[in-house]
């Protein structure tokens, strides 16, 4: 083996995780290898082809603040803007764009091959291979290994991958490409459980057979909200997506096949996604409602394919026609992709520490579905932090975490960490108890500054960054100094009626200034009452999290704590009185007995009861 085969940091797989975790390792200053069984599918959008949305959006501007690839490449490709919510409240406000499908993987290709620090390679992963309970490299298909310091695992839904259409069911994690064999044996002979999940698509139809006229279009915002901070304009050609609705003859059509569909026959055995269920499921579980929204959304600007969404479904492909040809408008569309579901393996992410490193084997890191969880955004979020974390295990430093009051990532891996996962996990706002602090418009003031600190900012994004924070104080100046009719601009843009936009038509002193800067400073003071009640909130929070919990606490030798909080705190070993409250099971008495304990001596393992009398 020659030295050149040694890497600082290997990433196995080439998604949206798996890019993200490269491209960060090597931000680092590590020398990352990213492994994936094809090149030309490098973070390629199996699903949905858009970014954001939801809860979503904040994570791609989360990623973006931290000098993420995801919020970039969406603004270069993205062919319809929406800023969701604009009717409410700034908390659950968010960026969502319909990508083109193949400029985006190639955009993101492209941005890697540029990456320094980041080398690619088209190979097939057979084994992660450790030693004393440690990464040292990788074993690939004809024999070939590379040695490294860490290891970031990024398989998506291709482990042990199966497809189902009706009754036939073919191994493969994505239509017309393989599974990913071997790695699911490995985890298991290391001690990991493995289970399983499923997710599935719909049909994509041909655009020249869809009947327009029938339907109701779905235009984007005139003035696009990019996604990352360094986006200026949005230069893209833009298209409008389009609405049509199933009705009674479409579930007739459904429930007639039922007998046929895999969900429903048991030939899928596995949990789905809960809040993007397949029509199937639709169906069944609001059986009151005499139709459902269904979304029309190009995949590209140069291609007919149109993504039906709303309809994931793995009916037989003659029940996906009849479906299809029963919805107005779509009366005489073309399938070009047949609808399908994928079953997967998974690991249970309460395997994992906050930091995304195992805690079975030091150096190896889980980074998206292999986690339970389903979207780009969620996949991105998770590759980011295991790819810093990563890097740093490699040169002997321990990882850093991302708090619920810092960021929806931070909310993602606490939530993944802490609670586990029965079906695939998908971020909302509703998840955040902190949502209006963790806003899209201010990821960059609550992020920027520890990436510039862990050296993964660039020196532009800085200094994007400095001047917003200049702008914003500038701003906030001039708005608190100027008093016409002794009543400051400050006090009247708290009216519910005033907006910023209205008081820079007045003064001219504001158009100098950028949007996002007086959007920010806007928000700041019409819910200040609210931020101050949250960050107080936050602060309260941070004694608990800051109050760390040993590993290898003896829970059995706390006679105290009822037998379910024993149960759960063994499963998941939290690392802070914060995770431990946040766990299933365990309520706030046992917390007060674990900080009890903690202020005596906890009991450890191998030290039996006594060590706590």
């Amino acid at each position: 083996m020659h030295s050149q085969d040694t890497w600082d940091v290997i990433v196995i797989g080439a998604g949206h995780a798996g890019a993200e975790a490269a491209a960060a390792a090597a931000r680092m200053g590590a020398r990352a290898l990213l492994l994936t069984m094809n090149l030309d599918t490098i973070a390629q959008m199996s699903c949905n082809p858009a970014i954001g949305g939801l809860a979503k959006g904040q994570i791609v501007r989360e990623v973006d603040a931290l000098g993420g690839i995801m919020g970039r490449v969406a603004d270069r490709t993205g062919i319809q803007f929406r800023l969701l919510n604009r009717s409410k409240g700034p908390a659950v406000r968010a960026p969502r764009a319909q990508s083109d499908k193949r400029l985006y993987q190639l955009a993101v290709k492209e941005e890697l091959e540029g990456t320094a620090g980041v080398e690619i390679r088209q190979e097939s992963v057979r084994a992660i291979k450790t030693l004393g309970g440690a990464v040292t490299g990788v074993t690939c298909g004809g024999g070939a290994e590379y040695r490294c310091r860490a290891v970031v695992l990024t398989p998506g839904t291709f482990l042990n991958a199966v497809l189902h259409i009706g009754e036939d069911v073919t191994a493969g994690g994505r239509g017309g490409e393989p599974a990913a064999t071997g790695v699911s044996e490995n985890l298991k002979e290391m001690g990991f459980c493995v289970g399983r999940l499923k997710t599935g698509t719909p049909a994509r139809i041909n655009a020249l057979s869809i009947d327009y006229t029938k339907l109701i279009e779905q235009k984007g915002d005139e003035e696009p909200v990019p996604f990352s901070f360094a986006t200026d304009n949005i230069d893209c050609a833009q298209v409008s997506c389009h609405i049509a609705h199933t009705n009674e003859r479409t579930h007739e059509i459904i429930r007639a096949n039922l007998h046929r569909a895999p969900l429903y026959t048991g030939q899928i055995k596995s949990a789905g996604p809960r809040y993007c269920p397949s029509i199937e499921t639709k169906i069944i579980r609001f059986a009151d409602k005499d139709r459902h929204q269904i979304f029309l959304e190009p995949e590209g600007i140069n291609t007919r394919e149109v993504y039906v969404n709303g309809a994931s479904t793995s009916l037989p492909r003659d029940a996906q026609e009849a479906m299809l040809h029963s919805i107005e408008g779509l009366e005489d569309c073309r399938i070009m992709r047949y609808g399908y579901a994928v079953e997967y393996d998974y690991v249970p992410p309460t395997e994992i520490r906050a930091t995304l490193e195992t805690k079975r084997v030091e150096g190896l890191f889980f980074a998206g579905q292999i986690n339970g969880t389903s979207g780009y955004e969620e996949a991105a979020g998770q590759g980011l932090l295991a790819g810093i974390n990563a890097a740093r295990r490699a040169r002997g430093e321990d990882g850093i975490t991302i708090g619920r009051h810092d960021a929806y990532i931070g909310v993602l891996i606490d939530d993944l960490v802490t609670k586990g996962i029965d079906e695939p996990y998908r971020m909302f706002t509703s998840r955040a108890e902190y949502r209006l602090l963790l806003r899209y418009d201010n990821a960059d003031e609550r992020l920027t500054p520890l990436g510039r600190q862990l050296g993964i900012v660039s020196a532009e994004a800085w200094r994007r960054f400095e001047e917003k924070t200049e702008q914003k104080r500038l701003i906030s100046a001039f708005l608190s100094s100027t008093s016409p009719e002794g009543l400051s601009l400050t006090q009247r843009l708290k009216r519910p009626e005033m907006t910023i936009d209205q008081l820079a038509r007045e003064y001219a002193e504001l158009k100098a200034f950028s949007k996002d800067a007086l959007m920010c400073v806007e928000t700041d003071i019409k819910y200040s009452g609210y931020i101050t009640r949250e960050e107080a909130k936050v602060q309260k929070m941070r004694k608990h999290e800051g109050q760390r919990f040993p590993g290898n606490a003896d829970y059995d030798a706390l006679a105290e704590l009822r037998f379910e909080a024993r149960e759960k705190l063994k499963l998941h070993r939290p690392e802070t009185i914060g995770q431990a409250s946040r766990i299933p099971g365990v309520n706030p008495a046992d917390i007060s007995i674990l900080m009890m304990y903690l202020k005596k001596g906890v009991p450890l393992e191998g030290r039996g009861a006594e060590a706590g009398a």
